[in-house]
């Protein structure tokens, strides 16, 4: 069996744990840092937690990275590499040339899931291709392979825009409670109008913009609103937030338009 190790346990990995936990009848073997919530995780869940560091890489096959993105190097400095060992690295905007350098010889693999993972529900972003890894990500939802470095830069911004469209959606909930509806109402509304329009462009064939022409019928109410969002400049803020995010993601390397 595979082992597979996670160095770093916040709430990411937390929600990675949970999604490779959730198949009861192949259920992976897990070993988790003794730092951060292993030890609380390792009891809820019945799982080895590793004595330091250095045994968790030892015993391990794969291990999944998920420290705070500004502590990943220094994570993983100094631990027992070895050639057979894939690094996977869920730490938005280090390089993979630096997590190689630092993790020598192993193989290195980022990925940015979601905390859908959970659910089994994160669209999970991953490159290169390792597909023993690939195998354990599809747990966790569907898995992404992006060609190169550069487009799993521009991938990693949709991380952020998961936490932007849970905040639209509060305030979809706002609204329609300052109007009138219970909140329960008001959030499952607000909820499921979004895995909607999502599940809608994900699995019909038709362009995206042509979904959106048949809902922005002349005089309709969806033309309505979208007139109003361009009105208060909704496009162009929505633009600058994911320049600014890739920017973040690769200290103003990319996200600059000429």
């Amino acid at each position: 069996m595979t082992r597979i190790a996670f160095l770093g346990v916040g709430h990411l990995a937390e929600a990675m744990i949970e999604g490779l936990l959730r198949d009861q009848q192949t259920v992976p073997h897990l070993a988790l840092s003794p730092r951060g919530q292993g030890p609380k995780l390792a009891e809820r869940h019945e799982l080895e937690l590793a004595e330091c560091n250095s045994t968790l890489i030892s015993g391990a096959d794969i291990v999944f990275l998920a420290t705070r993105p500004a502590d990943a190097i220094a994570a993983i400095c100094h631990l027992p590499w070895r050639p057979e060992h894939i690094l996977v690295s869920a730490c938005a905007g280090v390089p993979i040339a630096h997590l190689e350098k630092a993790a020598a010889p192993a193989r290195v693999m980022r990925i940015m899931p979601l905390t859908a993972a959970s659910l089994g529900a994160s669209p999970t972003t991953a490159f290169p291709s390792f597909p023993e890894v690939q195998a354990l990500l599809a747990r966790l939802g569907p898995v992404i392979v992006l060609e190169n470095e550069a487009q799993f830069e521009t991938a990693t911004v949709s991380a952020a825009i998961y936490g932007w469209a849970q905040s639209l959606i509060g305030l979809g909930r706002d609204w329609s409670v300052a109007h009138g509806m219970s909140p329960e109402a008001a959030r499952e509304l607000a909820a499921t109008t979004f895995v909607a329009a999502g599940r809608m462009i994900a699995e019909r064939p038709e362009p995206v913009e042509t979904l959106i022409a048949n809902l922005a019928t002349p005089g309709g109410i969806t033309e309505r609103g979208l007139a109003v969002l361009s009105e208060h400049g909704a496009k162009e803020g929505w633009t600058a937030a994911c320049d600014a995010v890739l920017a973040k993601l690769t200290d103003g390397r990319a996200g600059r338009r000429p």
